[in-house]
């Protein structure tokens, strides 16, 4: 069986992997490491890949505001999304202790999430790096004993490494939200749950532009489960938008909304209808 081969931005063991793991559960996945996203958007874009696995949004940083430049500019679509339970665990070499340890690194957002446990650990400095599962393979690596990492306890295991304690992020109810992004024709996996659809449109430069743009939905009882502003380059203090609604372009009232949306916006695209994958096994954890 040929690999279904997939891009995520960042080292083995990263919450990106399970994610790609989770969303396509099943396949003989080859893996695309990628250090930057838009190396990852590039590797869809340029065919690479038939995939491409994205962290969007989380639930205590927000949203992923580079991703969001990035769906505009290489236009994939949207064919699925899925939530991982975010665990980290500080992680060092076997046999080093916690009260060894003098400096931990992580993705910054990782690091930004843990700041309790460092309140009351301040012999521990902290560093940033470029991932999280790139910074336990760093720890094995480079062979200090007082460098530590925090990640998944998946980046743990596979780099043979130690958790020196489990669970320090400062709010369990952390989840980040990945899309599965492919090119027109890839297979789609199956979902479960209702239909979501992510626009993007520009307003005009009216008064009371964006409270019609959402009476297009809301007129006919059409929810929106987010919306975002992202700048537009080139336009000073100007905005484009990004809305999730439930509901898919083939509906009747959907259809009528996107319609009326259109009438009413200087642009407007439809970046994917998808639906959720492996919500029921959501957490990664010790």
């Amino acid at each position: 069986m040929t690999p279904t081969r997939v891009a995520f931005q960042g080292a083995r063991g990263a919450f990106s992997e399970e994610a790609c793991r989770r969303i396509l559960a099943g396949a003989d996945l080859q893996f695309e490491h990628c250090e930057r996203f838009f190396d990852t958007f590039s590797a869809l874009h340029d065919g690479l890949v038939e995939y491409a696995v994205i962290p969007i949004e989380n639930t205590l940083h927000g949203s992923v505001h580079e991703n969001y430049d990035h769906l505009m500019h290489f236009n994939p679509s949207i064919l699925a999304e899925t939530q991982i339970r975010i665990v980290h665990n500080l992680i060092g070499r076997p046999g080093a202790t916690i009260e060894g340890i003098g400096c931990a690194i992580s993705h910054p957002v990782a690091l930004a999430q843990c700041l309790e446990f460092f309140r009351r650990h301040p012999g521990i400095r902290v560093e940033s790096y470029y991932d999280t599962g790139g910074s336990v393979r760093a720890v094995m690596e480079r062979g200090d004993a007082s460098l530590a990492a925090v990640a998944s306890s998946v980046a743990a295991e596979y780099y043979g490494a130690t958790i020196l304690e489990a669970s320090i992020e400062d709010d369990p109810e952390n989840y980040t939200r990945f899309f599965l992004l492919g090119r027109n024709g890839a297979a789609v996996p199956d979902g479960e749950g209702p239909t979501k659809t992510s626009l993007v449109f520009v307003t005009k430069n009216v008064a009371g532009a964006l409270y019609n743009c959402m009476s297009a939905f809301a007129l006919r009882n059409i929810n929106l489960t987010k919306i975002e502003s992202r700048p537009l380059k080139g336009r000073p203090f100007e905005y484009r938008f990004y809305v999730d609604i439930l509901g898919e372009p083939g509906d009747d009232d959907c259809a009528a909304a996107i319609h009326s949306l259109e009438q009413m916006t200087e642009s407007l695209a439809v970046l994917g209808s998808y639906q959720s994958v492996g919500l029921r096994a959501s957490r990664v954890g010790p």
